[in-house]
């Protein structure tokens, strides 16, 4: 049950004295999110915004939020705001002026992503009141992804009573190819690992070790060349159709002699049309709920909410992010 799933996370994190920005201060949500991991002394929440505005907001709204252990922070007042700026310049490395770099910290995504960048905060959660691309944009050019990882990706933990799978790319990558899906793979068997999954990964396709050739099946099967390279220990097999991948019986048949035998928990789709359409069936036909999208790949943990979340979606994806600062 996702009601396990997070009882795990927060044992995992509370006392870690984690701290997660929220940009999005004035946010009814995000304001009882944070006053709740507060209260909860779960971890440290960083609001942004003017203290007053949120101070007012609070009020306003009737929210009746305890605030003490939120710390909130205006962007426009903060004391290091100057070393912010530079840090900021020298990581764009001259693709910004000094006087750009101040007018982007204005903005409180950007301005949240270099605390994580300079270790004031440990994860950002954001998307609530932006879009995607206002929340990753700044993660990509400030945090930027791993070493030997080209692109971030998004995953859906997939929960249904004791069962859980971790689905990707479902959020970011509209046309990976063969080198993107191996790190996809590597890195989201990293993600299963945090949510207590022993990764067993499977690149799906329509076709299952030859069963068709054609350049789309051509890419898995070098996705999973490349993946076994990168991560020669990791349990992985492709290309797979997906009743191979799950079902024992249909992989003696298929796949005899693949390590997967119907038993994969990790499932690598070949696009995200695929994977987006792939986990919403399973959601409103399997009845799974639908856990993400949680961004990977990125040296620093940024988090995308979306603008129809609740302060719970707000608090849980806290919890992840939290998580994923921790490493394994």
């Amino acid at each position: 049950m996702t009601t396990d799933l997070f009882t795990a996370l927060k044992a995992k994190v509370t006392g870690t004295g984690r701290k997660i920005v929220f940009p999005e201060g004035t946010d009814d949500r995000i304001l009882t999110a944070a006053s709740r991991l507060a209260t909860e002394q779960v971890l440290q929440p960083i609001v942004l915004g003017d203290e007053q505005a949120v101070r007012v907001r609070v009020k306003a709204a009737a929210l009746g939020l305890p605030l003490e252990g939120v710390e909130i922070v205006t962007p426009r007042r903060y004391g290091g705001f100057d070393e912010l700026v530079s840090a900021f310049v020298e990581r764009r490395k001259g693709k910004v002026t000094e006087e750009t770099a101040r007018e982007l910290l204005f903005d409180e995504n950007y301005f949240g992503t270099m605390l994580v960048y300079t270790g004031a905060a440990d994860g950002l959660v954001s998307g609530a009141a932006h879009s995607t691309a206002d929340t990753v944009r700044p993660a990509l050019q400030i945090i930027k992804t791993k070493p030997g990882v080209r692109k971030t990706s998004g995953v859906f933990i997939m929960v249904r009573g004791d069962e859980k799978y971790v689905f990707a790319d479902c959020a970011i990558n509209i046309a990976p190819n063969s080198q993107d899906l191996a790190e996809i793979a590597v890195e989201s068997a990293q993600t299963a690992k945090m949510f207590g999954l022993k990764p067993r990964v499977a690149l799906l396709s329509f076709s299952t070790k030859g069963s068709a050739s054609s350049p789309e099946t051509e890419k898995v099967v070098e996705a999973v060349r490349l993946a076994k390279e990168m991560a020669p220990d990791l349990i992985l097999d492709g290309e797979f159709q997906f009743d191979a991948a799950f079902v024992p019986e249909v992989a003696k048949k298929k796949a005899p002699d693949s390590v997967i035998q119907g038993d994969a928990n990790v499932f690598i789709f070949p696009s995200l049309e695929a994977g987006n359409i792939g986990y919403k069936i399973a959601q409103r036909l399997g009845g799974f709920e639908a856990v993400g999208p949680i961004l990977q790949g990125l040296n620093k943990p940024v988090n995308d909410l979306s603008r129809g979340c609740s302060a719970e979606d707000a608090y849980k994806l806290a919890l992840i992010t939290a998580a994923q600062s921790l490493g394994e």
